[in-house]
């Protein structure tokens, strides 16, 4: 349980909620988040009125261990993800990350490179390892595509964000990206997750399809424990009942996660819709909720796209869509 202070409360505030830690027979940590005082309440169970009648305490707020550090009062003003100079979270300009969902060759990958960075786009997703369901799937270009994740920062000068399937992929991409991606299906994958604390770049850890928000959470605690302080959320749609689209894309869980955490929160829409024509709208309504970034997948042929071809949007598609994201987020008093 947490005890928030009020604004400006003063030390002997502080010892009066410590006084009644210790008269209850709980372990209390003092500490400073932002401009305000909080405690940390351990050791035993008590009900949150026993402290509503001192007038320094702001608020009481039970918090899952299980999530304590990208829990929203660890840090109130929430985290600002620095990818390669370009800012991520609160109080930013709406990120608009877009891409293919993999590199396929040298021409395709700085073709789209350079036509996303005409836009206006600043980050590229682009796999180059691709866990999928079937084994006989294109798993991507894998180690040979290295150099072009070099050339395409080097040359376009989009930083990039690609997806790091284990530990040994993990290892291979850090020298060559600018952010990595940890997929739905290795959300709870503890020893990837751990590996990617002591990573020294941003990582975007994304929702399983079966995960709750406590999940999610808990799973952003693995690399924050690690000192990796650069996380975001992605919310990418979770598996439901529906048969209308690919997944269910779960926009309450925007504001959900920003009441429960400081960490910047993204939507990844392609993969909650799964259907190019409803891609657009689901970005927009995204922006519209609160969102801190989304991730399209654009391909210059999404017709012969050798994955995921039927949730990306054409270029022409997404470069009528970006000034619509930058317009709903001033429309929501954001700056685009």
């Amino acid at each position: 349980m947490l005890i928030v202070l009020q604004p400006g409360s003063t030390p002997a505030d502080l010892e009066a909620v410590l006084a009644r830690a210790r008269k209850l027979g709980l372990t209390a940590q003092p500490a400073q988040a932002g401009d305000r005082r909080i405690v940390a309440l351990s050791g035993g169970s008590t009900d949150a009125t026993a402290f509503s009648d001192l007038s320094c305490v702001a608020r009481v707020q039970r918090v899952d261990d299980a999530f304590r550090l990208s829990a929203r009062d660890k840090q109130p003003r929430g985290t600002v993800l620095d990818i390669g100079g370009v800012r991520l979270g609160s109080g930013q300009p709406l990120c608009v990350i877009a891409g293919p969902c993999s590199l396929e060759s040298p021409e395709q990958a700085l073709g789209i490179a350079r036509t996303l960075k005409q836009a206006g786009v600043r980050i590229l997703r682009g796999g180059l390892f691709k866990p999928r369901t079937s084994p006989y799937s294109f798993q991507g270009i894998q180690e040979e595509g290295l150099k072009l994740l070099d050339e395409i920062r080097a040359t376009v000068g989009l930083k990039v964000v690609t997806e790091a399937v284990d530990e040994r992929t993990l290892d291979l991409l850090e020298p060559h990206a600018d952010m990595l991606q940890i997929g739905a299906r290795n959300m709870q994958n503890f020893s990837l997750l751990r590996r990617a604390g002591k990573c020294r770049l941003p990582v975007l850890l994304k929702r399983g399809a079966g995960a709750t928000l406590d999940e999610l959470l808990t799973a952003a605690d693995y690399i924050l424990a690690g000192g990796n302080t650069q996380v975001a959320l992605c919310e990418r749609g979770i598996r439901t009942f529906s048969s209308h689209s690919r997944y269910t894309l779960d926009l309450a869980a925007v504001p959900a996660l920003h009441e429960l955490s400081h960490l910047p929160v993204v939507v990844d829409p392609s993969h909650g819709a799964g259907v190019r024509s409803r891609v657009p709208a689901m970005a927009l309504a995204a922006v519209a909720a609160g969102a801190d970034a989304v991730m399209v997948e654009v391909h210059p042929e999404p017709t012969v796209a050798r994955s995921d071809g039927q949730q990306s949007l054409y270029p022409a598609q997404f470069a009528e869509l970006l000034p619509r994201l930058q317009a709903v987020a001033r429309a929501a008093g954001r700056e685009a």
